[in-house]
């Protein structure tokens, strides 16, 4: 009986699998066949695969530069969420102070808040610092993040405070144990965050889009768009802009995989 139900359970997660990569899989086929148009619809194995479509995707556009425009963008908010999140994480884990739970509760209650119902004042208060069409307006509504928070958080509050107490007896301050102490043993829920905000940013759309004036300050999503109406029918070459969006997220995960999933576990340990 068990066996059947595990026969059973990898078929369905199997047929899951297939079903989850077949899109991915198919967007890779077109990319590489060749004057792939609504007419001629891609094959599962290309006759004559070529890689045409990425060389006119670098000659005509200028897709490197968006690629680094992005790149820089989701880096430099990666590690702006993970110093205001850690910070602000081991404040509520290791500081508590009075009303500390109604602020933490206030804090993520923002999280329920679309980024659409934001746009417009956002939009005034970039436009009053005069951050328009910089990166600085773009990166300033995400320099923190109520996620973050609560992941690191929740990755603290597992950490025993034993340590905190052996490493005070030895003279060592909040700093120090925040910084030797607690953060090596949070390294999961770290990872966890890195590759969720690297992700957001990277994907981000809407408010590049509004921020962002130039042409040469594009971000990526902005830059796909824009292939639908240069190239409507050719869609080897939107599928292979698809693909190179897609690679950085697939290397951060397949290395970020395991750190990945156990930080996700250990926040609901208590």
């Amino acid at each position: 009986m068990r066996k059947r139900s595990a026969v059973a359970l990898t078929i369905v997660v199997s047929i899951g699998a297939l079903a989850m990569f077949f899109p991915f899989l198919w967007t890779i086929i077109t990319s590489i066949s060749s004057g792939a148009g609504l007419s001629a619809s891609p094959q599962l194995i290309p006759d004559d695969p070529s890689l045409s479509a990425y060389a006119e995707l670098f000659d005509n556009t200028p897709f490197l530069q968006v690629i680094a425009n992005s790149l820089g963008l989701a880096i430099a908010t990666t590690v702006a969420q993970l110093a205001t999140s850690a910070l602000a994480a081991y404040a509520f884990s290791r500081l508590p102070f009075r009303g500390s739970n109604l602020v933490f509760a206030i804090y993520l209650a923002t999280m329920m808040i679309p980024i659409q119902v934001l746009i417009v004042p956002l939009f005034i208060e970039i436009k009053m610092l005069g951050l328009l069409n910089t990166y600085v307006g773009v990166l300033l509504p995400g320099l923190a993040s109520a996620f973050g928070v609560f992941l690191l958080r929740q990755a603290m509050n597992a950490v025993p405070r034993e340590l905190d107490e052996a490493a005070k007896i030895d003279g060592a301050g909040h700093f120090r144990i925040f910084g030797t102490i607690v953060m090596p043993l949070v390294g999961p829920a770290v990872a966890t965050l890195t590759v969720f905000a690297f992700m957001s940013s990277w994907n981000s759309f809407l408010w590049p889009l509004i921020v962002l004036r130039t042409p040469e300050l594009q971000t990526l999503p902005i830059a796909l768009a824009g292939l639908q109406g240069q190239y409507t029918t050719q869609w080897d070459v939107l599928m292979a802009g698809s693909v190179i969006s897609v690679i950085p997220m697939v290397l951060i995960y397949i290395f970020a995989q395991r750190y990945v999933i156990q930080g996700v576990a250990n926040t609901g340990i208590k």
